[in-house]
C-alpha cells in the first residue's frame, strides 16, 4: 500500500506535512482515549504527572521538580501541597541544605501509579489483541520512532 508520505523528490515537504498532521491527531486522539481510562483518583493530571515525574526521577528537590516539569516553583509548591496531603508523597529535610527538602513518592503514590498504569494498559492491550500480527508488528516499529521523535 503507497501512502501519500511515501512520494520522494518535490511532494516530499507536503507530504511530510501531511504525515505530521495525521501523527498529530493520532497521537492526540490515543492520547485522550488513555486519559479518560484513568481511574477516578480525584488528582489532576498535574499531579499525575508530577508523581509519575518524581517516581521516575527518584527523591528531589521541589526545585528539581518544577524545572522537570516546566512550572514556576510556587506552582510547584501547590501541586506537592495536594500530593503531600493526600498521603501520596512526603517531604523531608535535604541531608545538607537546611533550606531545601527533599520530596520521595510514598508505597501509596507508587501504587495509585501501578494501578492507573495496569488500567490503561490492560486496556490497550484489549484493543491491541483485535489487530492483526502484521499490524501490531508495525506498531511495534512505530512506538520506537514515536518514542524517537518524543525526545529529540
Amino acid at each position: 500500500m503507497s501512502y501519500p508520505y511515501d512520494m520522494p523528490t518535490a511532494t516530499a515537504p507536503l507530504a511530510s506535512s501531511a504525515l505530521a498532521s495525521s501523527l498529530r491527531l493520532a497521537v492526540m486522539r490515543l492520547a485522550r482515549r488513555l486519559r479518560s481510562e484513568r481511574a477516578d483518583t480525584g488528582l489532576t493530571l498535574t499531579q499525575l504527572a508530577t508523581l509519575a515525574t518524581l517516581e521516575r526521577l527518584g527523591p528531589t528537590t521541589p526545585g528539581s521538580l518544577a524545572t522537570h516539569e516546566k512550572v514556576r516553583p510556587p506552582s510547584m509548591t501547590r501541586v506537592l501541597a495536594g500530593l503531600e496531603s493526600a498521603g501520596l508523597v512526603v517531604r523531608t529535610p535535604h541531608a545538607s541544605d537546611g533550606r531545601q527538602v527533599v520530596v520521595t513518592v510514598t508505597p501509596s503514590g507508587r501504587e495509585l501509579l501501578r494501578a492507573d498504569r495496569r488500567r490503561r494498559e490492560a486496556w490497550l492491550s484489549r484493543r491491541l489483541a483485535e489487530l492483526t500480527p502484521a499490524e501490531r508488528a508495525t506498531l511495534s516499529e512505530a512506538a520506537t520512532i514515536l518514542d524517537r521523535l518524543a525526545t529529540a
